[in-house]
């Protein structure tokens, strides 16, 4: 008995019919899915490296640790189709929290927007309407690097491009809101990861 004759949607035969339409249903629910193509959307920065480790720079100035705490120069390309404003988060997945620690969260930049200078996240070279939320330092704009010590920390940077032109959020949104706002919104994300150990 062969593939055509048991399985192919064209046979005489209604069962087989049946038969056959329910086995492709089957295989294409079980198929991997595929991303919808969204081009080479890319982070990248002329003073860290992914993989790489932040320099002092990027160390947060307080709470016990000495750096200049400024956000680093970050430019962005391949943006997804339909993106109207993008969103930029640094996130600390191992600060013993239980929740991370949010270190930049800004939002509400325009879509042709494409690089930050290097210290954005002191509100210096933001384009206009551009939001800093509060991080988890209990303040808004860029909050460097500072993790206990021990094994170093991975610290996300992540760009958001975004469906929407703006997000609507009141000025005391937590990270935590401005976050899940960012991700329902999301059309396409491009990170570049770094470590940081004292």
């Amino acid at each position: 008995m062969t593939f055509k004759t048991c399985f192919s949607p064209t046979s005489p035969n209604p069962m087989r019919r049946r038969f056959a339409a329910a086995a492709i249903l089957t295989l294409l629910a079980l198929a991997p899915a595929v991303p919808a193509a969204a081009g080479e959307f890319k982070l990248t920065s002329s003073q860290i490296a992914d993989g790489g480790a932040l320099g002092s720079a990027q160390v947060m100035a307080g709470f016990g640790c000495t750096g200049g705490n400024r956000s680093p120069a970050l430019a962005w390309s391949g943006a997804p189709a339909g993106t109207k404003s993008f969103a930029v988060t640094v996130y600390d997945p191992d600060a013993p929290t239980g929740s991370g620690w949010w270190h930049w969260v800004l939002y509400n930049l325009p879509a042709d927007l494409t690089a930050l200078p290097e210290n954005a996240g002191s509100g210096a070279g933001l384009p206009t309407g551009a939001v800093q939320g509060r991080t988890d330092y209990g303040t808004a704009g860029f909050g460097g690097a500072c993790p206990p010590p021990g094994p170093a920390h991975r610290y996300v940077f992540t760009v958001h491009a975004l469906k929407v032109e703006r997000l609507e959020l009141p000025a005391d949104a937590s990270a935590a809101m401005i976050g899940f706002m960012t991700r329902m919104n999301t059309l396409g994300t491009a990170t570049l990861t770094a470590t940081y150990g004292r």
